[in-house]
C-alpha cells in the first residue's frame, strides 16, 4: 500500500486562538480508530501516516474508481461543540492539513452538539455537467485557442458592461472573499475566507493534488482567474446578491467549507495567488471556464487534458494557451483589500533593515502572545537579525508556509492577517468593557430602521459572533439597524436554529447573550490583557495536564475539589492524559505568578531574586534542564 499523511489543526477566531488539548480521533470507513491524538499549544497534532492507493491511479483519466482511501476525523473539547469531518481523501505522498473550526458551546447548553462536514470526491471525478456562465461576449467564443489562431480578434472573457451591469476599475484580490454555500438562489449560508485559503480549498476540491506541477499550476491559474473575473465584473453583486461567488460546480467552482487542503496545492497558491490570466492590452481577468474533459465537456479548459499536456513537457502558460486564446498572458495585481499594510514588493531576510522589518517584528511579537512557540525577537527594532529569522521560520512552520525564514509575499500577508485577527479580539474585549454588556438582554424589539444604544449593543454582539461563527458577517457598529445589520442578524439566526426573519425579539436576544457568555466561559484567554470578549474570569480557567498529575493533585494545588473538576469537564472517571486541557473553577489559584526571562537571567539568579528555589521553579514549569530562553514566560511560586 502507498502512504499519505494527515495533520489536524484546531483553531478559532480566524486562527487568532489555537485550541490546545483537543481530543482528535482518526477513523476508517468502518468507524475503527486509527489514531487518537491531542492538539499542542499551536492547536496542531503531529503528522500521521495513513495507507492509501498508489498515485498512478489518480494520474490516469481512464481509472473509473476512486484513486484514494478516505478517512474520518472527530474533534472534541470540553466547552465546544464537537466536529465530525467525513470522507477525507488521502493521496499517495501528499500531506493533507485539516482545519477544524470548533464552535464554543452556548452557556445554557448541557451537552455539546455535533457539527458534520462531508468532503467526498473532487469535482474532476463527478459526472455532473457544468454551466459556468460568464460575460455576455463569451457566447460562441470561449473555446479561445480552439477557434482562434495567434491571438485573433475577439472579446471572449473580457469584463464589460454587458457582463452584469458594471465592472470594477482595477483587478483586486478580495480579502476576504464571500462564498455562497449553494446555488445562487438557494437558501444557504455565506462564509468569508481569505482569498489564498479560498483558492487552496477550490483546487483541493476540483482536482487531484498528485498531478504534475505544470498541470496543477495551470488549473490553479484558471481557478484564480475565474474567481477574479467574478469579482471584477461584480457578476453576482450587480444582480442583487450579497456574495462574490458560489460553491456550486454547476455555476462556479467547487468549494467545500471545512475540508482538508493538500500541501502541493498550498505551496503553489502561496506563490501565485495574486497572478491571473488576461488578454494583452486588457485589464480584465479572462473568463477561464473549465470542466473535467471526460464525463463533462465544455468550451474551456479540460482538467484531465492539462495532465496530458504537462506529461508532454508543456509549461503552465503553454497549457493555458492550448485552451484559451493563444495570446493570453499572466498578469499580477498587488492590490489586496483588507490588508493592514501592503507587501513592500521585496522579500525581507536576514540583513534587511527599515520600517518594514520593524512592522513585521511588531506583528510577530503580538502574535506570539497567542502562539508562545514563536521565539521572542531580541534584535534591535528594524534590524532583521537571527532572532527575527527564527521567529519568522517558526511562524511559517505553524501556518504551513515554506519555512525559510524569509518574509515573501505569502508570509507577509499571513503575518498581517494573523496580527489583524489577534488585535481585533483585543479591541472587542475593550469595547465590551466600555459597553457594559451585563447579563440581562435588552427588552426592545429591533428591526431594520431601529436606532440607538440597543442597536449598538446588538452590533457589538454580532461582531463578536462573526469572530467564531464563519457564516455570520460583522456589521458596521454605527447604531443604525440597516441592511448590513439585518443580514448579520439573519445569518446568526440561521446559525443557531432560530427563524431567520431579521427581527431581534426576545428569543434572538436570549440566544445572542447565551452564545456570548458561552464564548467568555469556554474560549481560552489570549493573554496579555487581550482575553476573549466576555472572558477573563467569567467562570473557568484552563490547565494543561503534565506528567505525574492526578485529579487529586490538581485539586489540592488549585484549592478546589476532584468532584468540581470532574463536573466542570464532564469526566466520568479519574483518568486524565498528559496534554489534556482541563477547565478549573475561576478563582482557583496555584499561588504563582508569571515572569518573562530577560538577557542574563539564570534559574539560580531568578530563584535568589524572588526568594524561592531552582527546583521549585523547575517543578512548577515542568522543566527538565536549566536552559532558559529570552522571552520565555515562567511561573514563579508565590
Amino acid at each position: 500500500m502507498a502512504i499519505g499523511y494527515l495533520t489536524i489543526q484546531a483553531r478559532t477566531a480566524h486562527e487568532a486562538v489555537p485550541l490546545q488539548g483537543v481530543d482528535i480521533r482518526i477513523l476508517d470507513d468502518q468507524g475503527n480508530s486509527l489514531y487518537h491524538l491531542f492538539t499542542d499549544e499551536n492547536g496542531e497534532t503531529q503528522t500521521v501516516p495513513l495507507e492509501t492507493l498508489d498515485k498512478r491511479f489518480s494520474q490516469n483519466e481512464n481509472f473509473t474508481g476512486l484513486p484514494y482511501i478516505a478517512v474520518n476525523v472527530l474533534a472534541q473539547k470540553a466547552g465546544f461543540d464537537s466536529l465530525y469531518v467525513s470522507a477525507i481523501p488521502i493521496y499517495d505522498g501528499e500531506r493533507a492539513v485539516l482545519p477544524m473550526v470548533l464552535l464554543p458551546m452556548q452557556q445554557t447548553r448541557r451537552r455539546p452538539e455535533q457539527m458534520k462536514i462531508f468532503v467526498g470526491k473532487p469535482a474532476v471525478a463527478m459526472q455532473e455537467a457544468r454551466n459556468q456562465e460568464g460575460p455576455a461576449s463569451i457566447a460562441g467564443s470561449a473555446a479561445g485557442a480552439q477557434g482562434e489562431e495567434n491571438g485573433a480578434e475577439g472579446t471572449a472573457g473580457e469584463g464589460t458592461e454587458d457582463a452584469g451591469g458594471r465592472v470594477l476599475r482595477q483587478v483586486v484580490i478580495p480579502n476576504p472573499i464571500t462564498v455562497h454555500l449553494g446555488a445562487p438562489g438557494a437558501n444557504a449560508s455565506n462564509v468569508q475566507v481569505s482569498f489564498p485559503d479560498y483558492v487552496k480549498n477550490v483546487a483541493s476540491s476540483e482536482i487531484y493534488p498528485t498531478w504534475p506541477d505544470a498541470a496543477l499550476r495551470a488549473n490553479i491559474y484558471a481557478i484564480i482567474t475565474f474567481a477574479l473575473n467574478r469579482i471584477y465584473t461584480e457578476w453576482y453583486r450587480s444582480r442583487g446578491y450579497n456574495f462574490d461567488i458560489t460553491s456550486s460546480t454547476a455555476y462556479d467552482q467547487n468549494f467545500v467549507y471545512g475540508r482538508a487542503i493538500y500541501e502541493s496545492i498550498s505551496r503553489i497558491v502561496d506563490q501565485i495567488f495574486n497572478e491571473y490570466v488576461r488578454r494583452p492590452g486588457q485589464i480584465a481577468p479572462y473568463f477561464t471556464s473549465f470542466c473535467n474533459g471526460t464525463t463533462a465537456t465544455c468550451q474551456g479548459m479540460s482538467q484531465w487534458g492539462t495532465v496530458t499536456l504537462a506529461n508532454q513537457g508543456l509549461a503552465p502558460l503553454q497549457i493555458l494557451r492550448s485552451y484559451y486564446p493563444k495570446d493570453v498572458e499572466i498578469a499580477r495585481t498587488d492590490i489586496v483589500t483588507g490588508a493592514v499594510t501592503s507587501y513592500p514588493g521585496t522579500a525581507l531576510r536576514e540583513g534587511s533593515t527599515g520600517l518594514d522589518v520593524q512592522t513585521i517584528q511588531t506583528y510577530l511579537n503580538r502574535i506570539r502572545r497567542n502562539y508562545p512557540a514563536i521565539p521572542a525577537i531580541t534584535d534591535p527594532e528594524g534590524t532583521f537579525g537571527s532572532s527575527t529569522k527564527a521567529a519568522v521560520t517558526k511562524f511559517q512552520s505553524i501556518f504551513g508556509l515554506a519555512a525559510d525564514g524569509i518574509v515573501g509575499k505569502a508570509t507577509w500577508y499571513k503575518i498581517s492577517s494573523l496580527y489583524s485577527a489577534v488585535a481585533r479580539l483585543a479591541e472587542l474585549n475593550s469595547e465590551g468593557n466600555t459597553l457594559g454588556i451585563g447579563t440581562v438582554p435588552p427588552s426592545a424589539v429591533l428591526r431594520q430602521g431601529s436606532r440607538g444604544q440597543d442597536v449598538i449593543t446588538l452590533q457589538y454582539l454580532l461582531d463578536v459572533m462573526s469572530e467564531y461563527y464563519p457564516t455570520v458577517p460583522a456589521p458596521a457598529q454605527d447604531g443604525i439597524f440597516g441592511s448590513g445589520t439585518r443580514q448579520s442578524v439573519i445569518a446568526f439566526q440561521r446559525a443557531v436554529g432560530l427563524t431567520p426573519d431579521g427581527i431581534v425579539g426576545q428569543a434572538t436576544w436570549r440566544k445572542l447573550y447565551d452564545v456570548y457568555r458561552g464564548i467568555g466561559d469556554n474560549v481560552p484567554g489570549t493573554g496579555g490583557g487581550t482575553q476573549q470578549p466576555g472572558g477573563g474570569g467569567t467562570g473557568v480557567q484552563e490547565y494543561t495536564v503534565r506528567a505525574g498529575d492526578s485529579l487529586w493533585l490538581i485539586a489540592r494545588r488549585y484549592g478546589t475539589t476532584v468532584e468540581a473538576i470532574k463536573s466542570l469537564n464532564g469526566l466520568t472517571s479519574d483518568l486524565i492524559n498528559v496534554g489534556q486541557v482541563l477547565k478549573l473553577p475561576a478563582g482557583s489559584t496555584e499561588g504563582s505568578w508569571e515572569y518573562t526571562v530577560r538577557a542574563g537571567d539564570t534559574l539560580w539568579l531568578i530563584s535568589r531574586r524572588f526568594g524561592t528555589t531552582v527546583d521549585a521553579i523547575k517543578g512548577l514549569n515542568g522543566l527538565t534542564s536549566d536552559v532558559l530562553n529570552i522571552g520565555q514566560v515562567l511561573r514563579i511560586p508565590g
